[in-house]
């Protein structure tokens, strides 16, 4: 609020502004007429127009007058007000005993604040429901609990949100996730269940960790059924699940002999998994040396329709069900460096990457770019990429040059160039893609690396990404376009790489990227496997299962090997 002292300025000749004592508050929709208003440009055709007439009230000029010279610390002053009120302090509290974990504090303040008056917001009935909810796990049964905290949660949980309703605060995601929490404490996943259905109804649109208290509530009580409608349920709203709930359902199916329902949640692991932890390789052996795994399959299955298969899936499974009989041999074990199972001698296949997939990436690809980079400069990049490749490999230089160095190593980044060049088919440099930082400041000034600069330069293997530029756009898109090889140690998992999606980009990295290591001071470079480390299903009905466990150098990945043992009485039709 703002008190203007009665006077006149004069932005230009000719054209005063009046001032006078005002409550009138400055309102942000007014603030682009109070700009163009008082700019001196358009202060002759439009200070007295009909909008801001000198024949109006002058509240209208007094408003506009405050646009322009608002005190900044307004809105300091407000939050701190905020701040300062008991709503704004009992947040702050309940706030502290959320990242304390302490439900009893946060009760007592509860409680207090109730016997003073109080207003609770929908934030404070929340954070009050959570620490309740929390007391009884997060809602997949893994934790152990404190059973006074689990009765204090429980008795208290269902109170307060009684209480927010009686206040008419609306509740939201948080607030149906922490009470189908709160019903899983009871042992009740039905109520989770119908907590969950509400929520459409309020216009609240579920999670999956809203999905979890029901689901794994019904698994651990063995209701199979139950759990597949809350999965159902989970798909029809959108909701993917992820391993801890695909390794629940997975594992309900094979208590509850469900041979169909065990062969679905393989496969989507291997759709939405790839690598499964520990837990999920336990549930998977499990199933594959149970009794009912010995019984399904048959001895003779249609080879022409299991070929179309696997050709349409595009390899690594055909889902025409569970082929072979009898006893499943299963194991540990890795693969050689050509894919050769250790086990069974079966050999892993690559899965081919569809190229219509593959350029839906590029264009995906350069629709983000232009969004966050500036347009012109990533639309010239394009052309030049046109111009100079297709190039067999591309290096992420800022990456290679500082791998297992304090400082950017040119001679590092030229070894990894050279090693490129001789493993080319066309015995080709790889394309280079440095910021313009490195092409022209630090180290690059050095006289050596100058040169090297310049000999990158002239055969067109070296692309400066312009100031205020991401080159991980760059090196990325130019990677994609060319169906080549991408040099880096970056694991791509932030925002950016995000953006890109969770189903395409996976399996576009296990082809593509090339990481970089180091012995005894000299790069080395670790090249994709000659096969797709994921699940994979082979024409044979044999499994193979890769697990989170190894992978580096010294360690090979760990593998589950499901076979069967192939005799004169399995036939092929």
């Amino acid at each position: 609020m703002l008190l203007l002292r009665a006077g006149c300025v004069s932005f230009f000749a000719k054209t005063p502004i009046l001032f006078a004592y005002s409550t009138t508050r400055f309102h942000p929709s007014l603030f682009h007429h109070c700009y163009h208003s008082l700019n001196p440009i358009n202060a002759r055709t439009r200070c007295f127009n009909k909008r801001f007439s000198m024949n109006k009230p002058t509240h209208l000029l007094t408003t506009a007058a405050a646009a322009l010279i608002r005190e900044p610390s307004s809105s300091k002053s407000s939050k701190k007000a905020r701040y300062d009120s008991p709503e704004g302090k009992l947040r702050g509290k309940l706030d502290t005993c959320s990242k304390n974990g302490d439900l009893a504090e946060a009760l007592r303040l509860y409680d207090d604040a109730r016997a003073n008056g109080i207003p609770l917001s929908q934030h404070h009935y929340n954070v009050l429901l959570y620490l309740c909810s929390s007391c009884n796990g997060n809602g997949n049964g893994s934790e152990k609990l404190d059973k006074d905290l689990v009765k204090l949660g429980l008795e208290r949980g269902f109170e307060i949100f009684k209480q927010m309703g009686i206040h008419r605060v609306a509740p939201n995601e948080a607030t149906f996730t922490s009470l189908a929490r709160l019903a899983l404490a009871k042992e009740d996943p039905e109520m989770a269940f119908d907590l969950v259905k509400k929520m459409k109804g309020c216009g609240v649109m579920p999670k999956l960790r809203s999905y979890g208290p029901a689901l794994f509530g019904f698994c651990s009580k063995g209701m199979a059924d139950k759990a597949y409608e809350v999965d159902a349920h989970m798909r029809e709203c959108g909701v993917l699940a992820e391993e801890s709930e695909l390794v629940a359902l997975l594992n309900v199916s094979v208590e509850a002999k469900r041979d169909d329902r065990v062969y679905e949640m393989m496969h989507r692991l291997r759709a939405a998994v790839r690598q499964v932890a520990e837990e999920t390789a336990g549930v998977v052996e499990d199933w594959f040396m149970s009794e009912r795994a010995v019984k399904v399959g048959g001895v003779s299955w249609d080879v022409e329709k299991v070929r179309e298969g696997v050709v349409k899936g595009g390899g690594g499974w055909h889902g025409q069900g569970w082929l072979g009989s009898g006893n499943w041999r299963v194991a540990r074990t890795h693969m050689d460096e050509k894919g050769v199972c250790q086990s069974c001698g079966e050999k892993l296949i690559c899965i081919d990457i569809d190229p219509k997939e593959a350029e839906n990436f590029a264009t995906s690809l350069t629709s983000l770019a232009c969004q966050r980079e500036v347009k012109s400069d990533f639309l010239q990049f394009q052309e030049w990429l046109q111009q100079h490749g297709p190039f067999d490999a591309v290096v992420d230089g800022a990456n290679v040059g500082l791998v297992s160095q304090r400082d950017f190593n040119f001679f590092q980044l030229n070894s990894v160039v050279r090693q490129l060049q001789r493993m080319s088919p066309s015995k080709r440099l790889p394309l280079v893609v440095l910021h313009k930082s490195r092409v022209t400041g630090g180290p690059a000034q050095y006289d050596k690396n100058k040169k090297l600069l310049e000999s990158w330069n002239k055969s067109g293997a070296l692309y400066a990404t312009p100031r205020g530029s991401n080159d991980d756009w760059y090196w990325l898109f130019a990677a994609v376009s060319c169906n080549c090889l991408l040099v880096t140690n970056d694991e791509m998992r932030d925002h950016l790489f995000q953006l890109l999606g969770t189903n395409f980009f996976p399996r576009w990295k296990e082809k593509h990227q090339v990481r970089l290591a180091t012995s005894n001071g000299r790069p080395e470079l670790r090249m994709p496997p000659p096969y797709s480390i994921v699940i994979q299903e082979s024409e044979q009905g044999s499994w193979h299962v890769p697990t989170v466990i190894g992978d580096d150098l010294e360690t090979p990945r760990q593998w589950i090997c499901a076979t069967r043992a192939r005799d004169a009485s399995s036939r092929c039709l």
